[in-house]
């Protein structure tokens, strides 16, 4: 049985570190509300942004990159999406697990997968194990602003514009954690560019049928069904092209142009959309680790605290003993 001394300093220990979890349980839970309203927040003009793109895509013929990779390069960029502090369970190695499962994926499927990493936890990762990255950011992972999005779209969307032989990407895939409740936040591949488009042949639908999530197991227009969209699982933003009567809409000057100018927005918009979810669920899952980690000291406390206590029982009976033994020896004796 351990000693009484060292009974009472791992309780003292466990008891601090109890508090420290329990207080970043606490700053988690007054953060997560604000994280929610945030990620929320952001959602309609996402939502717009790409409503736009789905107009410009799904009632005119064009030959943009954002639609269509206008040559072969096997470079893939791939976006993980970390955090800057641990203590928040398995939530940046979940993220670091399907990223690597990806870039086996696309390695497989003969791409040159290019790593940009955002999160000091995942920069320090692939640092250490000495992986190529092409573009790191760090800082406020639990709060990203405009300006970091802004800084990521910018780096992602000009590696995109180039062509191969400048050492350019034909595709972007974006790996985070999605918010869905306090308890449940899933991990998720999206690949942002190009955008897909599938045809949509139900006559029934009406005007809205576009805004609904297209199959992203159809053949798309750019005859790309058997590109890595097709061998690596996940989601493809995707347009639905109707065939359908469709408004008529007039751009000014021209599609390309307007494409040109709304491209930046739509990949920031959905780049800045990803960040907020993302910190929402670092946020829940650094909430429920500290819940977790604070009933797991608490329950150690407890157990320490009862081995304590038989200790102390023993030494006493062990030394009642002691006294019950010499006593009769001392009677003995005067007998």
């Amino acid at each position: 049985m351990a000693s009484q001394l060292g009974l009472k300093s791992r309780i003292a220990s466990t008891t601090s570190l109890g508090k420290i979890f329990n207080a970043q349980e606490m700053i988690a839970s007054s953060h997560i509300a604000k994280a929610r309203t945030v990620a929320l927040n952001a959602k309609p003009y996402s939502d717009a942004i790409f409503d736009a793109v789905q107009a410009l895509a799904a009632h005119t013929d064009i030959d943009h990159p954002i639609v269509k990779s206008t040559e072969k390069n096997p470079r893939v960029a791939v976006l993980a999406l970390t955090s800057d502090r641990g203590m928040a369970g398995a939530y940046t190695s979940s993220i670091i697990r399907e990223t690597e499962s990806l870039l086996a994926r696309l390695d497989k499927a003969g791409k040159e997968p290019l790593l940009y990493v955002y999160g000091r936890r995942g920069v320090s990762y692939y640092h250490y194990r000495n992986r190529k990255i092409a573009a790191t950011w760090e800082g406020n992972t639990d709060q990203p602003g405009a300006e970091t999005a802004r800084e990521i779209a910018d780096r992602l969307l000009e590696d995109y514009m180039k062509t191969a032989a400048q050492g350019g990407v034909s595709e972007l895939y974006i790996i985070f954690t999605e918010f869905v409740n306090m308890v449940v936040q899933k991990v998720r591949v999206l690949r942002m560019l190009p955008v897909e488009l599938v045809r949509n042949t139900d006559q029934k639908a009406d005007g809205d049928a576009a805004a609904q999530p297209a199959d992203t197991n159809a053949k798309s227009e750019n005859g790309s069904a058997d590109s890595a969209a097709a061998t690596v699982a996940g989601d493809v933003t995707s347009v639905a092209k109707t065939d359908q009567m469709s408004p008529l809409y007039t751009f000014e000057p021209n599609v390309h142009k307007v494409l040109d100018a709304i491209l930046p927005k739509y990949v920031q918009s959905r780049i800045h959309e990803c960040l907020l979810t993302a910190a929402a669920s670092e946020t829940a899952s650094r909430q429920n680790a500290m819940h977790t980690a604070t009933d797991n000291a608490n329950n150690l406390i407890d157990s320490l605290t009862r081995q304590l206590n038989a200790s102390r029982q023993a030494s006493i009976t062990q030394e009642l003993t002691e006294i019950i033994s010499s006593a009769d020896a001392l009677n003995k004796e005067e007998e």
